[in-house]
């Protein structure tokens, strides 16, 4: 009897250890650890994006409104893909799209492209996105969308976040309201997040101002501007929040979690069409 009542406590000891076969096949977040933050992130002017990346180093490029390039070893991503991106004859392997303007997504994304995650499903019901292709993991994290007077959309637009070279990188896509407390939660920590600037179209300046001094992202790279006076009212504001602020009028940056900065950073980057030849 003790034999065998010792047996059962051992089998429902490994029961409860044990994580179900899907768990274990599924790479968790690393997006609650802590990086290693030293300054050094690496601006480049009209750097090709064909180039060899250095080791365990990821390249950002601005490359129209809400869109960035995301590469990360052999992998790279679209942000908010409308369907072009510049004139070179390039696929990226994943892109992902939100539907509040035609500027952010496409009906007709090119056939060629492997996986396209749109940041929207039936309506009021979001959508969940978890892509791991090893070398970069792609989530997204659901929140509303305005509509009309007064209305809006449940879970109609997504954060997508970017997970690779241990890095955190975040683009809020059309992001309407602050988000709350179980949506930043299921964000993580941000080392790079896209901030949308507009001022109107998404959320007032102030309330962005407020998300950033949230999250403390120590790369904060401002997009969805429409002039550079709406871009400078953003900047100038973070700056009076004791945010250091970057112009290096450049497109590109590399960074890694080593060239993470000690200081939370706005770098205000340039847009720039992919290009052949580049």
């Amino acid at each position: 009897m003790i034999r065998f009542l010792l047996a059962f406590l051992l089998a429902l000891a490994q029961s409860l250890l044990t994580p179900p076969l899907a768990a274990q096949e599924r790479r968790p977040s690393h997006c609650i650890a802590v990086a290693d933050r030293t300054p050094g992130v690496e601006y480049l002017h009209t750097a090709s994006f064909r180039a060899p990346l250095p080791d365990f180093t990821v390249r950002i490029r601005y490359v129209s409104h809400a869109s960035f390039l995301i590469q990360a070893g052999d992998l790279a991503a679209v942000t908010d893909y409308p369907g072009f991106i510049g004139s070179a004859d390039f696929i990226p392997d994943i892109v992902t799209m939100n539907h509040a303007h035609a500027t952010h997504f496409t009906a007709n994304p090119d056939p060629r492209i492997p996986h396209v995650l749109r940041g929207w499903g039936d309506f009021g019901e979001g959508v969940a996105h978890h892509l791991d292709l090893g070398t970069m993991l792609v989530r997204n994290v659901s929140t509303d969308i305005r509509l009309g007077e007064g209305g809006r959309e449940r879970d109609g637009n997504s954060v997508f976040v970017f997970e690779a070279e241990g890095l955190c990188i975040a683009h809020l896509g059309h992001l309407h309201h602050e988000p709350t407390d179980a949506q930043y939660a299921a964000i993580g920590r941000m080392d790079v997040v896209m901030v949308p600037v507009d001022g109107g179209y998404t959320m007032a300046v102030e309330n962005m101002i407020n998300v950033m001094r949230r999250v403390q992202a120590r790369i904060i790279v401002p997009m969805h501007w429409f002039t550079d006076a709406t871009l400078e009212r953003f900047l100038s504001g973070m700056a009076q929040e004791g945010f250091a602020v970057a112009r290096p009028g450049t497109e590109t940056l590399e960074v890694s979690l080593r060239s993470l900065p000690d200081r939370p950073t706005v770098i205000a980057l340039r847009p720039a069409w992919l290009r052949e030849g580049e």
